[in-house]
């Protein structure tokens, strides 16, 4: 959420100015997502450099000149249990009053049933990628957010080449970015509280507000048992065994 304002800071006198579309748009919108349900694309051609864009794709997925032409790429990814419960509370927000079984769900994401493919798969593809590409590839947990957001914000300005100058630092630019960006300040804006939008030709209404739920780390422990923990826990394990990849 912050790179809109990392990258496009200079355009505004100040970064928390009213007019600022991070106060006025839902995040989301404000960097182009390119997903798995097709569609014309052309448009992103018209959009001036630098680009940002997002995805939920898995690397194996995007198109090979991402690694030829020197695109920067930044992963976020979660802990298993927390991310598995925070799709679970998504998915059942968005599924209009029909109730999804934790249990059935739980059994289905440890055999790899998951929107865009097994997560082990997923977060092991764009791992690999940044031990090979360090200066391309930023491998980002979403618990080193949680911990030290000021650190994460001042590591993305640098890794996309646009780092903040000692006045930046002096008058707080970095601070300010922490907070406009922070999961209070962006949930207690009214058109993330309020606002939301139409998927399937209309059949579906996801309102923003389902975007934020709490945006703490650890919640999986109020939701799912020990066993399944201890469950998760294991098959991480074997998933990720070898690769230097913990959590």
């Amino acid at each position: 959420r912050p790179l809109p304002l990392l990258v496009n800071r200079s355009s505004f006198e100040s970064i928390d100015a009213s007019h600022h579309p991070l106060l006025t748009q839902n995040p989301q919108h404000l960097v182009p997502f390119v997903g798995a349900q097709g569609g014309n694309l052309d448009y992103l051609e018209t959009l001036p450099s630098p680009r940002l864009l997002a995805t939920h794709l898995p690397l194996s997925l995007l198109p090979s000149t991402v690694t030829t032409m020197g695109c920067r790429i930044i992963y976020l990814c979660r802990e298993p249990k927390d991310a598995f419960i925070s799709r679970w509370h998504f998915d059942n927000k968005i599924a209009q009053g029909a109730k999804i079984n934790i249990d059935t769900t739980f059994t289905m994401f440890l055999e790899g049933c998951s929107p865009f493919g097994p997560f082990w798969d997923h977060y092991l593809q764009y791992w690999k990628e940044s031990l090979q590409r360090p200066r391309d590839v930023l491998f980002l947990r979403y618990e080193e957010i949680v911990f030290d957001p000021l650190k994460v914000v001042r590591d993305l300005a640098g890794f996309i080449g646009v780092p903040f100058t000692e006045e930046e630092v002096k008058s707080g630019v970095d601070q300010e970015v922490v907070r406009l960006c922070s999961f209070k300040a962006l949930s207690d804006l009214d058109i993330n509280r309020n606002g939301g939008v139409e998927r399937a030709e209309g059949k579906i209404f996801i309102a923003y507000s389902v975007l934020f739920r709490q945006g703490k780390t650890g919640d999986w422990v109020n939701h799912m048992s020990k066993d399944m923990g201890e469950k998760l826990d294991q098959l991480v394990e074997d998933k990720f065994k070898g690769s230097g990849l913990k959590f």
